[in-house]
């Protein structure tokens, strides 16, 4: 995600911390105390003794607006290392989407036609609903949800993004 909007572009940045109470909330604090957004948000732990967490955020706002995220990130402790990933180079980027969709006769099955060509698993069915699992890229997620919403679409819950470098580059 680097798409450049009304001067503005989207960033996705990962932030190594220690996996210790208070460290998401501090950095949760920073973005709301400055008024920056946060578009997606994950958090989990990275290595084997569950001492260090991967923050992944992203955000939106111009050059020099990531640029001081970046660096006032950098700042807080216990943050061991911040990479804007959009802009380091390339990485991989996917989300989860569980959408639900109320759906009976030729919508039912349009809306088996359209997870077909998405991919999208079946993971919970009844009479009158799908449940479908989506992984992709966010667009992808956002192209699915806009072709359902006409289809009954009720109910949409979302992971937020997950994303690495490319090749050899690491956070780590």
């Amino acid at each position: 995600m680097s798409d450049v909007t009304n001067g503005q572009r989207i960033a996705t940045i990962s932030v190594l911390v220690d996996n210790e109470a208070g460290v998401l909330a501090r950095v949760i604090g920073l973005f709301s105390g400055r008024g920056y957004n946060i578009d997606s948000l994950t958090v989990a732990p990275v290595d084997a003794d569950l001492s260090r967490s991967r923050i992944t955020v992203v955000t939106r706002g111009t050059n020099a607006v990531i640029e001081q995220i970046k660096a006032q990130l950098g700042r807080l402790v216990p943050i061991h290392k911040v990479a804007d990933l959009s802009a380091d180079g390339p990485h991989v980027a996917r989300e989860l989407g569980l959408i639900k969709v109320i759906a009976r006769g030729e919508q039912r099955v349009e809306a088996l036609r359209i997870a077909d060509a998405f991919r999208a698993k079946i993971v919970d069915t009844t009479i009158e609903s799908f449940v479908f699992e989506l992984t992709g890229a966010s667009e992808k997620i956002d192209a699915f949800i806009d072709l359902m919403r006409p289809l009954g679409t009720t109910e949409i819950s979302r992971s937020g993004v997950a994303a690495i470098a490319r090749g050899t580059r690491t956070i780590i």
